[in-house]
């Protein structure tokens, strides 16, 4: 492993970094806490939501106009809130149905990053991918990008789920930004993803050369995310993470899932981390389904309570239809809760596929969900083994500080300081 002790002044850009909703905030602030804990320089540049970040790493803040915040998404600004021409173009990219925060994000931090080349050795970018920072790889600044996975896997999902033109037509224009992003990515000299399955989406749908892109995985804080042994689980409860109800996660065919596995187990229910977005059909599927009082959702919870929550559950479950990595497995996991999961992406290599640390079904299958669900609800024995495993799987492959280590190795590379890669 290359050498991690030579400093680095590393700015690390992420253009929304919510600490409760969505990878990307926790992503930000466990990488940059391990970085200096490793003796780098850290600063994060972020657009609202801002980040959590440790004590022992600066925080800049990047304000925009902040429209899709709750709890009023797609609000209008008052005019007293334009600042700039880029305010006017975030606000103008809403109004036509596209998404504006990663090229005004990029706009804006390379305003802000122009007079200080000298204060950082490298831009670490995380999936953002803008026009600005595209701007900065022209002048010169080393960058090293963060593609957890392709966003073209989130279009041709939503997509294929879009029941009507003018559902379909509306998330063309908002996933607009992806052709930006594929421009300014064709220019990024090194990128890390985080499993090999990501590695290969990206070199089928981005083009990108195997030879650019080296596989870091994310991990878990371990002292953290602990087993809670003094907390007694709920029968019957299972648990997911869902920042958004988007087809991506497979909420809805965990919830029919849920309806098969009650007509066996009346005392299954369903905890969801996370927030339903403004207009959701969640709430007509759980009353179609029969599930209103089955499921409940927790949104902006502390880390504190996530672990509490997790020590709760009898079986977590993650029945994503694809997944990057997977960031509520590997918690899970650490927490010592029996897993659920899907083949989805890059699931199989997260969890493990000889069945030991987790179970595996296709995704989107009802039905297979339901059959496993209810086999592990009616197994205190396969809990238990599946619950010591995961765990044990967790330290030996997924932490922050091992992701730190490799991220600084790929500095390194990046900036001609190793002979590697």
């Amino acid at each position: 492993m290359t050498d991690t002790s030579a400093s680095l002044r590393i700015a690390f850009l992420t253009y929304r970094g919510n600490p409760y909703s969505g990878g990307q905030g926790v992503y930000t602030a466990e990488l940059t806490r391990q970085l200096a804990a490793l003796g780098h320089r850290v600063t994060v540049f972020s657009g609202p939501p801002y980040p959590h970040v440790d004590p022992s790493v600066e925080l800049v803040e990047v304000p925009s106009l902040d429209l899709y915040r709750q709890p009023d998404p797609f609000r209008v600004p008052k005019l007293g809130e334009f600042r700039s021409w880029i305010d006017a173009l975030e606000f103008g990219i809403m109004c036509t149905a596209g998404f504006p925060e990663p090229l005004t994000f990029s706009l804006r931090v390379a305003g802000l990053l122009r007079a200080r080349r000298h204060e950082f050795d490298v831009i670490h970018d995380n999936q953002c991918l803008g026009r600005g920072v595209g701007q900065l790889v022209d002048k010169g600044w080393p960058v090293l990008e963060s593609v957890h996975h392709p966003i073209t896997v989130d279009r041709r999902l939503d997509l294929a789920h879009a029941t009507t033109f003018r559902r379909r037509l509306t998330l063309r224009r908002w996933y607009g930004f992806i052709g930006m992003q594929l421009r300014v990515l064709a220019r990024i000299p090194r990128v890390i993803t985080v499993s090999e399955s990501s590695r290969r989406d990206l070199a089928r749908d981005l083009a990108l050369d195997d030879s650019r892109v080296a596989v870091v995985p994310v991990g878990v804080d371990p002292t953290r995310f602990v087993p809670r042994p003094e907390i007694a689980r709920v029968p019957g409860r299972l648990m997911t993470t869902a920042s958004a109800d988007a087809p991506l996660k497979g909420l809805v065919p965990l919830l029919e899932a849920l309806a098969k596995v009650r007509t066996e187990r009346e005392d299954a229910h369903l905890v969801v981390v996370g927030r339903l977005r403004e207009g959701s059909d969640i709430p007509r599927t759980l009353d179609r389904l029969g599930l209103t009082d089955a499921v409940r959702f927790e949104g902006g919870i502390s880390h504190d309570r996530l672990v509490e929550l997790y020590a709760e559950a009898e079986v977590a479950v993650v029945p994503s239809l694809y997944e990057g990595f997977s960031l509520p497995a590997i918690e899970a996991m650490a927490c010592g809760v029996p897993l659920l999961a899907t083949t989805g992406g890059a699931l199989p290599e997260v969890v493990g596929t000889d069945g030991d640390t987790g179970r595996l079904v296709p995704p989107g299958d009802p039905g297979a969900l339901a059959i496993a669900l209810i086999d592990l609800l009616d197994d205190p024995a396969q809990r238990a083994s599946l619950s010591a495993a995961g765990r044990r799987r967790v330290l030996e492959r997924f932490t922050w500080r091992a992701a730190a280590e490799q991220t600084v190795e790929q500095y390194r590379i990046l900036l001609g300081l190793d002979d590697a890669g």
